[in-house]
């Protein structure tokens, strides 16, 4: 029975923690999907290869206020499909052939794995194996509803509908999320008749200033159902016809259930390994993402409700320093987690939102800036996008920020950093050049019109 004194399983994030600091180390990863985990191969880096000619076809088709003849671009689906996993594919394998021929101390296997004890792990190759260690990196999937499954009905997921041979005709896409928002983006902007079904609204998860002005924007480019959601669904020749819960129906060439994803959990046989799980189905970690059991540590998805690609790597640095330096352990910093959705318009957020601070009686201030009151949003004609920030007005420091604009995901980061590392308003507006006339410009000029108490930051 072969022995490790350390075993990963999965090869997304947690392919990482292989350091040189481990090379004395026998380890194995167990890994039994495609290698390299979600955002590699069917989440963050494919989907933005899609956004990206998406955007393009956008800004060409609604050009006109810019003083252009505006135009459809069309999309060879094929043609952007197989560019972009012409490129994602050979990653992928190449980390595989890597680990499984490339690294000595390192033994690949491909398969799944569960506990049968704690320290030992069954393989659905047959082979049981022990270790000293574990770290859970197993990521999360899609949720798919009950009504959808027992329907029958042929439907797609994230992990599925990039790699379709046709663009259709109809899509119907259930759920209102991020995922839901930039599969619609993207298929409505190749030409697709796109209708969102959104039990609770778009995207209520973002300041709610923000997920009210986009719904208003892209109302104009989908079909929007809100507050309803499938009861049954049926295939007629080809044709999904999905039942709502007020009644109606909506029906599409192709269905896409992107209603939420649930952490890889609930097979692990983790109870036998004494490891906790909360009512989500999340793997409950310490501040130094150890679980309660012994030995066992876990990152990612698996235990963290952000689902975010940039907090596993997080976490996998600090699991990687702590699993090298037990004596010298280091926490995870979670405490201002940005987050972007890159839909048209794109938006990104970090921090309180208005409605947090409400609720948790937090003192704040706020201001909405338009990206219209800068001479780069001049350029643009841009009369829907913001800036809007949230501020202790007593320590004249920011505690949450929010974009929805052109480049939102970029413009965030000076505003991550000023959160992180304690940077007050006045001294960001201020202390140094902001570069006219660049969209940056809405970042300080949201900042200088913050009422703060103070009129210097800490």
């Amino acid at each position: 029975m072969p022995h490790y004194d350390l075993v990963i399983i999965g090869s997304g994030s947690g392919n990482s923690l292989v350091t040189p600091e481990l090379d004395d180390w026998n380890i194995a990863i167990v890994e039994e999907g495609v290698y390299g985990g979600t955002c590699l191969n069917v989440g963050c880096i494919p989907t933005k290869m899609f956004v990206y000619p998406a955007d393009l076809a956008d800004n060409a088709a609604h050009s006109a206020r810019l003083g252009l003849t505006p135009v459809r671009l069309t999309a060879d689906w094929r043609s952007i499909r197989d560019r972009v996993f012409a490129r994602i594919d050979p990653i992928s394998a190449g980390g595989r052939e890597y680990r499984a021929t490339g690294t000595p101390n390192v033994t690949l296997y491909e398969a799944h794995a569960e506990y049968v004890a704690p320290g030992t792990l069954r393989l659905s190759t047959g082979e049981t194996i022990t270790t000293d260690r574990v770290v859970l990196a197993t990521g999360s999937r899609p949720v798919v509803p009950d009504e959808i499954t027992a329907s029958g009905v042929p439907f797609h997921t994230s992990d599925t509908v990039m790699r379709v041979d046709d663009l259709p005709r109809r899509l119907v896409i259930l759920g209102g999320g991020y995922i839901a928002a930039e599969f619609a983006h993207v298929f409505a902007a190749f030409g697709v008749h796109v209708t969102v079904v959104a039990r609770s609204g778009l995207l209520r998860h973002i300041d709610h200033e923000l997920a009210e002005r986009f719904t208003e924007v892209v109302g104009d480019h989908w079909h929007l159902r809100s507050g309803v959601t499938a009861v049954c669904a049926r295939d007629d020749d080809g044709e999904i016809t999905v039942e709502l819960s007020d009644g109606t129906t909506v029906s599409g060439d192709l269905l896409l259930v992107a209603t939420g994803r649930q952490p890889n959990s609930d097979r692990l046989g983790l109870a036998a390994a004494g490891v906790k799980v909360d009512d989500e189905g999340l793997v409950v970690v310490d501040q130094y993402q150890r679980t309660s059991a012994e030995g066992v540590w876990a990152l990612g998805d698996v235990c963290n409700a952000h689902q975010l690609k940039h907090v596993a790597n997080h976490e996998a640095r600090v699991v990687a320093h702590n699993l090298a330096h037990p004596d010298d352990l280091v926490a995870a910093d979670h405490r201002f987690v940005p987050a972007a959705v890159f839909t048209h318009p794109q938006l990104a957020g970090v921090g309180y939102t208005e409605q947090r601070a409400q609720e948790e009686g937090v003192r704040y201030v706020a201001v909405t800036q338009a990206y219209g009151s800068t001479a780069y949003g001049w350029a643009m004609e841009d009369s829907s996008s913001v800036c809007k920030l949230l501020a202790d007005p007593a320590t004249g420091r920011l505690i949450g920020a929010h974009l929805m604009g052109e480049q939102a995901s970029t413009l965030i980061q000076p505003l991550i950093q000023a959160m992180s590392f304690g940077l007050g308003v006045a001294e960001m507006a201020r202390g140094q050049y902001w570069i006219h006339p660049a969209l940056t410009e809405v970042v300080e000029n949201a900042l200088l019109a913050l009422p703060l108490d103070v009129t210097s930051g800490p």
